[in-house]
């Protein structure tokens, strides 16, 4: 059984009650959430394009890669191309699913669904009027310098670089003898 506590434009929260493994009965809370398509847009430079996102709540900006919510029954690709056009005003002709995670299990069911965008067009950026996001050019080296150094601080991009890193045949291939 569940019950709402809240619910929002951008997530709701529920009690449920579950049963743990010795069958004990507990209340929850969960946060729920639809989900969220992430990209990792690469330039044919070979930078990635993240972005400079005004968060309010912190009342300063994050460097993330660009991200948003998925509307109901939206498939998270179609989002993710949606995302990088009004995010970085770019259109990207190729995209393929990097990885999937929970963002904050403990307490929220929301998915990250990250995609890497090459082949990339320039178009506008269509912000909503009260989104404040600069496109945000970076090497791949400048991105994990930046993760190092603590000035990438949100999650998803964080995950989104490394796995990029780990797994790009640039990362892949062999360090040069000096």
């Amino acid at each position: 059984m569940s019950e709402t506590l809240f619910r929002g434009v951008i997530f709701g929260v529920e009690r449920f009650d579950a049963e743990l493994p010795d069958g004990r009965k507990v209340k929850r809370e969960v946060v729920r959430h639809p989900g969220a398509a992430v990209v990792l847009p690469v330039l044919p430079d070979g930078r990635l394009l993240l972005v400079r996102v005004l968060r309010e709540i912190f009342g300063r900006y994050l460097i993330e890669a660009p991200a948003g919510k998925l509307e109901e029954g939206e498939d998270p690709k179609e989002a993710a191309l949606r995302e990088l056009e009004e995010e970085t005003g770019y259109y990207a002709h190729s995209i393929e699913k990097l990885l999937e995670f929970y963002a904050t299990p403990g307490f929220c069911d929301e998915r990250m669904h990250v995609y890497l965008a090459t082949e990339l067009e320039e178009r506008e950026q269509n912000l909503d009027d009260t989104e404040y996001v600069d496109p945000f050019p970076v090497t791949l080296d400048q991105a994990l310098s930046l993760i190092r150094e603590g000035e990438i601080e949100d999650g998803k991009t964080i995950a989104a670089v490394l796995y990029y890193a780990a797994n790009s045949a640039r990362a892949a291939s062999p360090v040069p003898e000096e």
